[in-house]
């Protein structure tokens, strides 16, 4: 999957996100842990989110590839993040799925979100 792919599905994702009411706080966060695709809020809630876009799922599902070292460095850049940020809010860490055709149909794109994946 190229960079380009990626960036679309995050954008995909963070429009679900918005039109379920979360406010999106952070696109692509970088620390030295690692990165996080999106950090969105909801109330209290604060959603550190992993997002994978596949075109077919040949290789596995897309949640499969957020191994237990990918959760790893999630957890620690999470982390991070609400120490840098001085934010004591309760977080879940949730993995979005987002799949679509090599040219991005709407028609064919379909988003499965899963809160509190891991």
């Amino acid at each position: 999957m190229s960079r380009a792919t990626g960036l679309w599905g995050e954008a995909q994702v963070a429009t679900y996100l918005r039109k379920r009411g979360y406010r999106i706080v952070a696109h692509g966060y970088q620390c030295r842990f690692g990165e996080i695709d999106l950090i969105a809020a909801r109330g209290k809630m604060l959603c550190f989110v992993e997002v994978k876009t596949r075109s077919d799922t040949a290789h596995g599902l897309p949640r499969e590839a957020v191994t237990a070292r990918k959760q790893e460095k999630l957890r620690m850049t999470a982390a991070f993040y609400l120490s840098v940020n001085e934010l004591d809010a309760p977080v879940r860490f949730d993995v979005a799925e987002v799949y679509t055709d090599k040219a991005h149909n709407p028609a064919s794109t379909r988003i499965e979100y899963l809160e509190n994946a891991f």
